[in-house]
């Protein structure tokens, strides 16, 4: 054939080609693997449920805070979330506590041991180093599930024999932020070798004369904190002397000199906690925003679904559920009252202006340049457009940050949760059983009432809590014998049993009755809840009842899980209008709104 080969090779074979042909095989071969890719992607996104977006990290604690405990639209009485809740906790300041080996004993020298002879009935001298040191250990060897972080100078107690002394501690395996403080009477001997020990420790806060200390005054013995840890001084110290007294102006100058914020009217009153928190923190946002003092009423309605009477109570006082203290310390902040005293006193004659806004759509960004002394924002009768917090919902949501970590739990009430605690000598499990209105409701809770009977607690529990355990169950049940097949296996306390904390005879009892302008204070429906929960919150074992006893959801069965995460929320946003568009529609309660208002929070922020 002419010099040409009978085995002839395709053109794409020829060696001048094979280059051409590996590199496009190789750029196929990479799209197909980048093609699966996306399609494995795709899967995955379309399947794939995140984490609550509740449970970001403290970056977002606003976000976090805005969600609610009951997502049936139905009354929420449960207990709301405050700043100390979500600090981390600062494991290089808890680590820093005293161990009896820090504690150095007090040589006795022969000669002080010959000089103690006909001294043995003589008064113990609280203020001796050598009673320090003996009182000291004596703590720390009797309470064995606690960390000491500071001890007072003892004082003397009520007798020759009696030494007070107050110590600063936390619980050994505490989840909470915090510090609590403690002071306790001892009773103090000397041995005819003239060797002190200690006889008795009395009970929790049975020291009183140690509870005040000097201002300035050095503790009497403590580890110093590491230099990198500043966290200490702010964080909550629950048992010291609360000073929640209202600020005052000091000054006509200073008055006039000052800017305030006030939000008066509208539909908050008598609402829920929640409701109420959600609105006042709007308005001390705002406050912060814009470099104002907020002049806030410390009056509250509590709501019916808190109250013994079942109606609405006026004349509560902020300072009963929140710590007035910690909040004037860290945000500037006003009583009404006393406001309108200086604002009625100096306003004319001074040529103060005021700035009144009627409509919540007045953003804050707005009102940023206004110089007149009083931005009055007003809301009308008509829910729910006279909720405080609209005033922080659509372009406000990105400059006003609520600011959380001001508000923290009233102390008061926290000293309350210490004691039950320390009488149970801080070594409790607990368990959490939500019977009430949820179990009777069996078409939302199918299973609620028979998983939270005592025999099926009883075989949740024995595998998780070993017998003859203290046993704390925080619940709602009202006949806590409905709960005596346990007793059987643990040693059961509730609530009630530690009635003695607010009857008329206590500590707290005498407090909020000063508050009060000498009227008696009820230890109310939201108290109650807040000390169950948070005894319930420092068991070293927690068994929830929901996820723990039993297989109902939390939030029953009407409302989609998905509005929980917020993957789906950013794909299927117009389904879970229509979704709260007929859940919420037919109702017109101030709840109901409020969580719309959270759920289309939530909505936009992802």
């Amino acid at each position: 054939m002419l010099g040409r080969s009978s085995f002839s090779r395709p053109a794409s074979f020829r060696p001048e080609n094979l280059g051409q042909n590996a590199l496009a095989m190789i750029g196929n071969l990479c799209f197909t693997i980048f093609v699966l890719g996306v399609l494995i992607f795709t899967i995955i996104a379309a399947t794939y449920e995140p984490e609550d977006p509740l449970f970001h990290p403290s970056t977002k604690i606003t976000s976090f805070l805005s969600s609610t405990s009951n997502a049936t639209f139905k009354s929420d009485s449960s207990v709301v979330r405050t700043g100390e809740d979500f600090m981390a906790a600062n494991q290089t300041a808890f680590a820093t506590f005293i161990n009896i080996t820090d504690v150095g004993a007090t040589p006795v020298s022969v000669g002080e041991a010959l000089e103690c002879e006909g001294e043995v009935d003589k008064p113990i001298d609280c203020t001796d180093p050598e009673v320090f040191h003996v009182m000291m250990k004596a703590a720390i060897e009797h309470f064995k599930d606690i960390h000491f972080y500071r001890f007072g100078k003892p004082v003397r107690g009520s007798n020759d024999s009696s030494c007070h002394m107050a110590w600063r501690f936390r619980p050994k395996e505490g989840k909470t932020a915090a510090f609590y403080k403690d002071y306790r009477s001892f009773v103090v001997s000397r041995s005819e070798n003239c060797t002190l020990s200690v006889v008795r420790i009395g009970d929790y806060h049975s020291g009183g004369n140690a509870r005040k200390r000097k201002k300035n005054q050095k503790p009497g013995f403590e580890k110093p904190p590491p230099k990198e840890s500043q966290e200490i001084a702010t964080l909550p110290v629950v048992g010291e002397v609360v000073n929640d007294s209202l600020p005052v102006v000091e000054s006509e100058g200073s008055f006039d000199h000052g800017k305030y914020l006030l939000y008066t009217g509208g539909g908050n009153r008598c609402k829920s906690m929640d409701h109420y928190l959600w609105s006042f923190m709007c308005a001390l946002g705002e406050a912060q925003y814009l470099n104002r003092t907020l002049v806030m009423d410390l009056s509250i309605c509590l709501s019916s679904i808190y109250t013994s009477s079942g109606q609405d109570e006026e004349g509560k006082d902020f300072r009963f559920y929140f710590d007035f203290e910690h909040l004037k310390e860290s945000a500037s902040v006003l009583d009404q009252g006393q406001f309108w005293l200086d604002w009625n006193k100096w306003h004319r004659k001074d040529g103060l202006g005021l700035y009144l806004v009627e409509d919540f759509r007045v953003t804050p960004a707005k009102l940023a340049g206004v110089k007149d002394t009083l931005i009055m924002r007003k809301f009308g009768s008509v829910e729910p457009d006279n909720y405080w917090y609209r005033v922080c919902e659509g372009e406000a949501e990105s400059i006003v940050q609520r600011p959380w970590h001001m508000i923290w739990k009233s102390r008061r009430l926290m000293d309350i949760v210490s004691a039950i605690a320390s009488k149970m000598n801080w070594d409790f499990d607990s368990v959490h059983v939500v019977r009430g209105e949820k179990a009777r409701n069996r078409d939302l809770w199918p299973n609620l009432a028979t998983d939270t009977s005592p025999e099926s607690i009883l075989s949740t529990l024995q595998d998780k809590i070993e017998d003859g355990r203290n046993l704390y169950i925080a619940t709602d049940e009202p006949d806590t014998s409905f709960f005596d097949p346990l007793k059987d296996k643990y040693s059961t306390h509730f609530l009630h049993e530690y009635k003695d904390l607010w009857d008329e005879n206590s500590e707290w009892y005498a407090d909020t009755t000063k508050l009060n302008n000498g009227v008696p204070v009820e230890f109310d429906g939201y108290m109650r809840a807040s000390v169950d929960t948070e005894v319930f919150l420092r068991g070293k074992k927690q068994i929830e009842t929901f996820n723990d006893l039993t297989r109902d959801c939390k939030d029953g069965k009407t409302l989609p899980t998905y509005i929980k995460t917020n993957l789906y929320l950013k794909r299927n946003s117009a389904r879970v209008q229509k979704c709260l568009q007929a859940e919420i529609a037919p109702r017109t309660s101030e709840h109901d709104y409020i969580q719309q208002s959270k759920l289309a929070f939530w909505i936009r922020r992802v």
